[in-house]
This record gives structure tokens, sequence and C-alpha cells, in this order.
């Protein structure tokens, strides 16, 4: 190691972010660091002077600053729940070839954390600073008896995947699609063969733990999540004539009797959390894109498809616990996209996201921009427990991907 990195590695001190004296330190840290693929146009985060935000909502959290004198150079975050790694059949059940369903598989439950936001000034990188973040951050894990953690990154931030990958003993574990649209200056048609029926968040998390519950990251606290002030609602698409919300009798009962196909999805406001702004586009795309929304706001009926103002904070909304099943699902999450929008529209936000798994079969159902969305983001995971959950599911790490993934709305 270099004896300038040696001696900047002893002068950086790791300690625990004080909101009464760090923020602007940690602002001015997050100015000078541009977030998103490498190009020209670069995304920045506005944090809407909390920069706690992104993690405040989750059941653990923990964030950290390295200084070095009276300066910042770099901060991390990080935090904990209990998540589905996996799934078993009740050993109390015994089935047998007359039954005439098979017994219903249990979710396994580990204890994951999650780290985010790390970020290092310009001027002090390679110095070993992040990796001095993230094992002070390890160390908080695995004081509060975290089994294993993970990140996520995009697939060309080498530097990126390379220390979590190379330094910090992570592996390359899942790699989701996020998927963005724009939201338009005219509201979306949802089709008439469709009803909407928002769910109370009672009723979702009978949902939610009755058909998703298995699911890999499924969150063991959705009645957390379902019952925070940013969550705004449950919605759920059925085929016309099959339920409707003055019908509803419940999630139980819509079980006893389902239709034949059905979508559901929730609404993050993470408007309220934080805002985005794409930088560094030219005076021609600019104008481009703001003449698009001026002929759809004065032409709405000619459904034009518009250019958001990205080139200035926009907030968005965040689909999450998406999922349905029946010949007609992806049709139906279509139109709850729809629905969304409109929710975004009334909203003022710029545009709607969420981020399934790249082997969703709902997936072709999601309207999105291919030039706003990422087909692979990457996730990298690290065993830090040698406890596992249930020992006869063996090391998550190495586990093969599912289907679906719940991906949870305090993290995104």
């Amino acid at each position: 190691m270099n004896m300038n990195v040696e001696m900047m590695m002893r002068n950086t001190v790791v300690r625990e972010f004080d909101p009464n004296k760090d923020c602007l330190g940690v602002e001015d840290v997050e100015r000078r660091c541009e977030v998103g693929p490498s190009g020209k146009l670069c995304l920045f985060t506005d944090l809407l002077g909390d920069p706690i935000c992104r993690v405040r909502h989750s059941p653990a959290f923990l964030m950290l600053v390295a200084e070095v004198g009276d300066e910042i150079v770099g901060m991390i975050r990080g935090c904990i729940k209990t998540v589905t790694c996996g799934k078993r059949i009740s050993r109390n059940t015994k089935y047998t070839t007359n039954d005439i369903e098979p017994p219903k598989p249990l979710p396994v439950y580990t204890k994951l954390a999650y780290i985010l936001g790390l970020r290092v000034s310009p001027s002090h990188r390679r110095m070993g600073i992040g990796l001095k973040l993230v094992k002070r951050m390890e160390e908080w894990f695995r004081e509060s008896g975290v089994e294993y953690s993970y990140i996520a990154t995009e697939n060309d931030n080498y530097a990126s995947v390379k220390l979590f990958t190379d330094k910090c003993g992570y592996s390359k574990f899942r790699t989701p699609s996020i998927l963005v649209n724009p939201v338009f200056a005219h509201r979306l048609v949802v089709p008439k063969q469709v009803t909407i029926i928002q769910l109370n968040p009672s009723d979702a998390e009978v949902f939610y733990r009755r058909k998703f519950s298995t699911t890999e990251f499924f969150p063991r606290d959705i009645d957390s999540v379902l019952n925070n002030k940013l969550n705004l609602g449950t919605f759920l698409a059925v085929p016309r004539g099959t339920y409707s919300p003055d019908s509803w009798a419940g999630s139980d009962s819509f079980f006893s009797w389902p239709p034949e196909s059905w979508a559901i999805l929730s609404v993050w406001n993470s408007k309220d959390v934080f805002k985005l702004e794409v930088r560094g586009a030219s005076r021609v795309k600019r104008t481009l894109a703001k003449t698009t929304r001026i002929v759809d706001r004065v032409l709405p009926w000619l459904r034009i498809p518009s250019v958001p103002e990205v080139f200035s904070p926009f907030g968005l909304h965040f689909l999450y616990g998406l999922g349905g099943e029946g010949p007609r699902a992806a049709k139906l999450v279509k139109a709850l996209c729809g629905h969304a929008h409109n929710l975004a529209k009334e909203r003022g936000c710029g545009v709607v996201a969420t981020e399934v798994s790249s082997r969703e079969p709902l997936k072709l159902g999601i309207p999105h921009w291919k030039m706003l969305s990422c087909d692979e983001d990457l996730w990298c995971i690290k065993r830090l427990g040698e406890d596992y959950s249930d020992g006869s599911l063996g090391d998550w790490t190495k586990s093969p991907p599912g289907l679906s993934i719940f991906v949870d709305p305090r993290e995104f």
C-alpha cells in the first residue's frame, strides 16, 4: 500500500452521522458525486435536506461519515430488516396423493442488511476510505445479528463493483430491471373491461402475506410498509363483472372465489423523500423535450407521448408489490400502471418507476421507456453470519434466482 494512502487511512475517522453538525458537509460531498451510468448525462439526487431519508423508514438504520480533520470526505448508509430468503414445507404437514391440494410452502426468513448511499469525495478516492466505511458498517451489521448483507449498483459502475466484489467479499447475486415511465401531460385511459379496487392496509397485508410471503426479499414487516404515510395505496385489478368496490368483502373472501385473472400493485410516494435531476443535456435536447410537453398539454386528446421535465428537479412514485395470476394478468398490470400514472400526474410527479426480477413474467405488461430504464441493475450479496435460518436450504448466496423478487420501497 502507498505510504500516502496509509497515512490517509490513519488520519481518517469514521463515526456516526450527527445531524446537528454534519448536514452541510454531507450535502457538499453529495453535490460533488455524480450518480448514474457513465456518459455525458448525470443523475443528481436532492435529499431535501434529510441525509438519512432513504433509510429512515427501515426498522433499523445507521449512517456513518468519514472525516479527515474537520472535513467530511465520505459517507455510507445501512439498514436492517427481516426478509424471505427461501421456502419450505412444514415438518408437521403430511401430504398424500389423495389430498386435493399439496401443502402450501412456508417462508424462511433471514436477517438482511442493505448498504446504500456510499459516497467518497472525488479528491479523496482510491485512498481506502470507501473500504473503511464498508468495513465499519459491516461491524454494526454483525453486532446486530445480521446474516447477509447486500448492495445495489449499476453494472457499469466498475469502481463500485470492484470495491465490493474484489475487496469486500461480495458476489454477484441478482440482476433486476428498473423500469421507468414518464408522466405525460394527458391522462391515460384505463380499459372499461377492467375494474380497479383500492384495498385498505389490513386487507392488503392479508393479500400480500397469502400470495407473496415466499417471494424472495419479501419484508416480514409488510404491515409497517403498508401503514406508512408514504404508502399511497394498494390497488387490485380484476375483469369487469367479477368484483367491484361495492361488492368487495375482503381478501379472504376473494381467495375463496378468485377470478380467472387478477393483478395487484402498491404505490409509494418517493416524491416526498427525494427528488432527481438529469444534468448535462444539450440545449437542443432540452428544447425538443419542452416542445413535446407543450404539444401534449395544448392538444391532450392527441395523447402524444411527451418527455417529462427531467432537466430540473422532479419527483417520482415507486410501484412495488407487483404481481398477478391468470391469462390476462399482464394486461391487468398494464391497466394498473395506467391508474398509477394518473395518480402520479395528479400529484405532480415526473416519472413512475418500478423494479422487478429480470425473469418476471409480468414484465411485459409494465409500460416503460427504454431510454429512462435500466435493463440490468446489479445486486451483490455477502454472507456475514455462519448460522443460517434453515440448515436444509444451505447458503442463500449460492441459490438460483426465482421468477420474482419483492423490492422494498423504503430502500429504492
